[in-house]
């Protein structure tokens, strides 16, 4: 099966999130025997010349990627408001990327085209005119519902006003958007439910963030116990929220039960508020060299996301390296586990200080969730077995292929 991969990141080398989740599909897909050819928007959030990517991966996509200015402007934001266009979608529209889009359309047949995200939509008009390959949306979350976390969890009366406005015009798209693909493969049931309850009718699956599992070496012969740790981008705005209240509202009553303990706090794009910030006992590390190392050097994650959704690709990596995990319920959605057995949930700041208490005070219980962390990972994780399925999916599709 030949299959067309359109991502609204660069999806390599996987540094983040949403990239690390585009790129295991790729790879699971390529192993399962299918022919991908990657199609990506170079943003300046993670920009990268072309020929300083690995020569194999891109002879093995025939990788190809165009530059979008994705960044937002204030005058082109301010004068969105007197339009009924959502901002966020079209920040990622260029004529440039359509034209090459139309280029690959037309030199190369492809059975399946995946939409990497919401935010390559718009793009739907021209695969249609081009190709009469299925489209399938790759959604990591229900944007809107993003959107609306966002602006229920703000304090601030305008800004509280212009993300609802964002969210409701989100909303609008990409409910709009549901039936204009041939399938959706969500990341969550949670997902999946939102938008059939939403009214979409074309066929939906679930497809969980993976892993291959044999490039997670455990190392626990350096790791600082006790310790306390976060890892993720940090101009993903949930990610912000959720560092800024933990330091606000938890880590001074921990700090005071455990003097001794560090808070480490790694990611690309800290904000300046987080640079400058002086507590004691955090360490505020930037983006780190080599995340694997990084994990294993530290005892104990923490995911303290009050807004968000789909599912944390660093939980499933961090469960992958054996380690104990303190998330939000958010934080934690889509993933399949057993509350203080395979990590520990906590939602308010009472609730994150008693569960790191019970793990910084008992290392054979924090080993124990460490340990069974591990083995969730490995067997309900498994990036081959998951892309089989999809694989699957649009087998299945294609057979009633006009």
């Amino acid at each position: 099966m030949k299959i067309l991969q359109i991502c609204s990141k660069m999806p390599f080398p996987p540094k983040d999130g949403g990239s690390i989740a585009m790129n295991i599909l790729t790879e699971g897909l390529i192993a399962c025997g299918n022919e991908v050819k990657v199609l990506a928007i170079n943003t300046p959030k993670i920009f990268m010349k072309e020929e300083d990517m690995d020569a194999e991966y891109r002879r093995r996509t025939g990788f190809r990627s165009v530059f979008i200015d994705t960044s937002v402007k204030p005058l082109n934001a301010f004068l969105n408001l007197f339009s009924s266009e959502s901002y966020n979608i079209i920040r990622f529209y260029s004529k440039n990327f359509n034209e090459e889009l139309i280029r690959i359309l037309s030199a190369e047949k492809f059975d399946v085209v995946q939409l990497e995200t919401l935010w390559v939509a718009p793009y739907v008009d021209t695969i249609r005119k081009y190709s009469d390959a299925k489209i399938v949306l790759r959604s990591q979350n229900v944007e809107y519902a993003v959107w609306e976390r966002l602006a229920e969890a703000c304090t601030s009366a305008a800004k509280k006003w212009y993300l609802g406005l964002l969210a409701r015009r989100l909303k609008a798209y990409e409910v709009m958007m549901l039936n204009m693909y041939d399938g959706i493969a969500t990341i969550t049931e949670i997902d999946a439910n939102a938008f059939i309850k939403q009214g979409c009718k074309v066929p939906v699956i679930t497809i969980p963030f993976g892993i291959d599992i044999r490039k997670y070496k455990m190392d626990n012969s350096h790791t600082e116990f006790p310790s306390v740790f976060h890892i993720g981008a940090m101009d993903w705005m949930p990610n912000a929220d959720g560092i800024k209240w933990f330091t606000e509202k938890v880590w001074g009553q921990l700090y005071a039960q455990f003097p001794e303990v560090k808070l480490y706090l790694a990611g690309r794009n800290m904000p300046d508020w987080l640079k400058n910030l002086k507590m004691q006992n955090v360490e505020i590390l930037g983006e780190v060299a080599d995340s694997h190392k990084f994990i294993n050097s530290k005892s104990v994650m923490i995911v303290p996301l009050s807004s968000g959704g789909g599912m944390r690709v660093k939980i499933i990596e961090g469960m992958a390296l054996g380690k104990t995990i303190v998330s939000s319920s958010i934080g934690a959605e889509g993933i399949d586990f057993v509350n203080e057995k395979d990590l520990l949930i906590a939602n308010t700041a009472d609730e994150f200080v008693a569960a790191l208490t019970k793990c910084l005070s008992n290392k054979t219980y924090s080993d124990s969730v460490a340990t069974n962390a591990r083995l969730l990972a490995e067997n309900k994780y498994d990036n081959l077995e998951i892309c089989k399925k999809l694989t699957a999916f649009y087998h299945k599709l294609t057979i009633n292929k006009k």
